[in-house]
C-alpha cells in the first residue's frame, strides 16, 4: 500500500466505522470490516461495555466458533492497530469498529481521543452511510467534507454546513480537531427504499473513496459480485411492483437531470421541485445519518 504525498495524508491514519445511527445499510462497518480482514492489525485497546452500553438496547449476541463452541459477544469498540507499528515504520492503517455506545458520550470520547494521541495517529477519516432519495440503480453518491481548513485545501473538499441531531462520529470529530489532529468525514447514500438489508455497493464505493483521498490500495475482494447481486435483486423486486419500479424511476429521471452536464442551476432546481411534487408521499423522511453532508456551504 502507498499513501499520497499530501502532508494530511502522511504517517498514521485512522478509519473510523460505528453500528447504528451512523451506518446505513450497514455501508460504513461494511467498509471497515472488509479492511480488517486484509490487513494484519491487532486490537490496541477496546473499551469496557458495562460503561457506554445499555444491554436492553444493545444486546450481546451469542455465537459459535468454527468447533462448536459458543459464547457470548458484547457490543463495544476496538481500536485495531498494525503488528509491527513501533518497530518498523511510523506509518500505518489503524482502524476503530464498534457499536455507536447508548450513554456517556463525553467519557467515550475522551478515552479514545487519548488512544489516538498516546498511539500518535496523525490523522482520522470517518466513514458513515445514510438513507437518502437515491436510485439504487445509479453509481453511489459518496461526499467528503472536513471542518479543517487545510484539510479542505489539499483535497478539494467542502465543509458541512448541517445544523441538527448529530451522532458519535461528530463528537469524535470534534475532539480530535481540538487536540490537532486533522479529521475528513465520508458518507454515502444509501437507497432508503432498501434499507433492511445490507449494502454491499454502498460500502464499494465507500472504499473507492478512502483509496482516492489516501492513495492507500485495498483488495475488493468479493465486493463487486455482491454489489452486483445486490442490484439485481431490487431489480426482480421492483419488477414485481409496479409502485415501487415507478418511484425508482423518478429517482434516477431526478439524479440524470442533476449530473448532466448540460444542467444548469435552475434547471436543477425545476426537476427536484417536480420530483417533489410527483412523490407527496412522505417517502425519504427519517434519514438514518443525522450529519447530513450533503448540504455543504
Amino acid at each position: 500500500m502507498t499513501a499520497t504525498d499530501k502532508t494530511f495524508l502522511r504517517g498514521r491514519i485512522l478509519l473510523v466505522a460505528f453500528e447504528g445511527w451512523n451506518d446505513a445499510g450497514e455501508a460504513a462497518t461494511g467498509a471497515v470490516r472488509v479492511l480488517k480482514d486484509q490487513l494484519d492489525l491487532l486490537p490496541i485497546f477496546e473499551v469496557d461495555p458495562e460503561d457506554y452500553f445499555d444491554f436492553q438496547f444493545n444486546r450481546p449476541t451469542v455465537t459459535a466458533d468454527d468447533e462448536g463452541k459458543r459464547g457470548l459477544v458484547w457490543p463495544g469498540a476496538v481500536l485495531y492497530g498494525p503488528r509491527d507499528a513501533r518497530s518498523t515504520s511510523s506509518d500505518g492503517v489503524y482502524l476503530l469498529l464498534g457499536t455507536e455506545p447508548s450513554r456517556s458520550w463525553k467519557r467515550f470520547t475522551r478515552e479514545i481521543i487519548a488512544t489516538v494521541l498516546t498511539e500518535e495517529i496523525e490523522s482520522v477519516v470517518f466513514l458513515g452511510a445514510m438513507l437518502a432519495d437515491v436510485p439504487h440503480t445509479r453509481p453511489i453518491s459518496v461526499f467528503a467534507s472536513s471542518e479543517n481548513p487545510i484539510v479542505r485545501t489539499e483535497l478539494e473538499i467542502e465543509r458541512s454546513s448541517y445544523e441538527g441531531p448529530v451522532g458519535i462520529l461528530s463528537v469524535l470529530a470534534e475532539a480530535a480537531e481540538t487536540v490537532g489532529v486533522p479529521t475528513i468525514s465520508v458518507w454515502a447514500s444509501v437507497p432508503h427504499y432498501v434499507h433492511n438489508a445490507p449494502s454491499p455497493k454502498a460500502t464499494l464505493a465507500l472504499i473507492d473513496k478512502v483509496e482516492e483521498l489516501t492513495g492507500l490500495d485495498f483488495d475488493r475482494g468479493e465486493l463487486a459480485d455482491e454489489s452486483s447481486a445486490w442490484e439485481s435483486g431490487i431489480d426482480a423486486l421492483a419488477g414485481e411492483d409496479d409502485d415501487m419500479a415507478a418511484y425508482i424511476q423518478q429517482l434516477e429521471q431526478a439524479r440524470d437531470t442533476v449530473d448532466s452536464p448540460e444542467a444548469s442551476g435552475e434547471a436543477i432546481a425545476q426537476e427536484f421541485e417536480r420530483y417533489l411534487r410527483r412523490r407527496g408521499d412522505g417517502r425519504g423522511e427519517g434519514r438514518a445519518g443525522g450529519d447530513e453532508p450533503w448540504r455543504r456551504d
